[in-house]
């Protein structure tokens, strides 16, 4: 079964569940224009090309790497170790598309196609700071569409050691908790907890970068990975301290950084979520497995429609709708 079906997304039977409301984006949106960005990948070192591109109401963000086409949604996932990679079954993968999402899932866009030349989106610095500066250049564009959300109905857990992840039901917006715990000096137990909204997004997420030790650099060279990090686009850490002579942007810097990824891969469901996701020393591939897990209940979720009000036709995108009546996609 397409994802596009089980969500609600191409035309199809659904039967009304029930009504509720929130304080959400009413209409869907898009890029007011085209964006094209220049980097290198930080785990293939390589250089990497991407434009980012309007879609038409509707669409989702999709991926166009060696002329294949890829819609987002979980069954698009191929890897989590150390990034999330999407791909198709005929080999076409695209590596390193949390922080990407997690701008368009951050600044409420819905729809926009991803060209990509290589292999790896760009990393700039680590953060998604480069993505919300260029998008936020050329505008975002108000649709016609009203804005659909996947809303969280019941508690869906994922453990794994000391590792947990859970979505909770949540009528208020999407929010995020995060809690990690490093035995470093720098790191120790931290913790995030808020609202996702454009504005928080823009200001407390953004700008937090990737991290990683400086114990770890050989085993991951030696996988294929980590190959174009730098300073530049990691926090470094030594046995004892912050390597980076700048320090850090945000106290708390690490968790931030986990937040903005777990924005970025819960983003892979598809839809926008209107519910609680808390995260516990988690990381990608808990992210993925939680909304796996999700998915796989069809009794944990829904689709609902934001009810619309007389919108302006470019610019960020509205707060302050009325969630209407909740339908759930026709799922036998």
């Amino acid at each position: 079964m397409e994802l596009g079906n089980k969500l609600g997304r191409k035309p199809g039977k659904f039967v009304t569940a029930f009504s509720t409301a929130g304080m959400q984006v009413q209409f869907q949106s898009t890029l007011a224009d085209r964006v094209d960005l220049t980097g290198r990948g930080l785990h293939s070192g390589a250089p990497a090309r991407i434009a980012l591109l309007p879609a038409a109401p509707n669409s989702g963000i999709i991926f166009k790497l060696h002329g294949k086409k890829i819609a987002v949604g979980p069954e698009a996932v191929r890897n989590t170790d150390f990034a999330t990679v999407i791909g198709d079954t005929n080999g076409s993968k695209c590596s390193t598309v949390e922080h990407l999402m997690a701008a368009f899932a951050g600044l409420s866009i819905d729809n926009a196609i991803v060209e990509v030349e290589g292999d790896e989106i760009p990393a700039f610095d680590g953060s998604s700071a480069n993505f919300v500066e260029a998008i936020d250049a050329v505008g975002i564009e108000t649709q016609e569409a009203p804005r659909r959300y996947l809303k969280i109905l019941k508690p869906i857990k994922v453990e794994d050691g000391r590792m947990s992840a859970e979505f909770l039901p949540y009528d208020a917006g999407f929010r995020v908790e995060i809690e990690i715990d490093f035995d470093h000096v720098a790191i120790g137990r931290q913790r995030f907890a808020g609202m996702i909204t454009p504005e928080v997004f823009r200001e407390d997420l953004s700008r937090a970068r990737t991290f990683g030790f400086m114990r770890d650099v050989a085993k991951l060279w030696g996988a294929g990975y980590a190959l174009g990090a730098s300073l530049d686009n990691t926090v470094c850490l030594a046995d004892d301290r912050i390597v980076n002579p700048e320090g850090l942007r945000y106290a708390d810097e690490f968790v931030r950084h986990k937040a903005l990824d777990a924005v970025g891969d819960l983003a892979m469901a598809g839809l926008p979520i209107l519910g609680r996701y808390r995260s516990v020393c988690g990381g990608h591939k808990l992210n993925a497995a939680a909304v796996a897990a999700l998915m796989a209940d069809r009794s944990a979720w829904t689709v609902v429609e934001a009810e619309t009000a007389p919108k302006r036709r470019r610019g960020h995108a509205e707060i302050g709708a009325q969630v209407a009546p909740a339908y759930r996609a026709d799922l036998s």
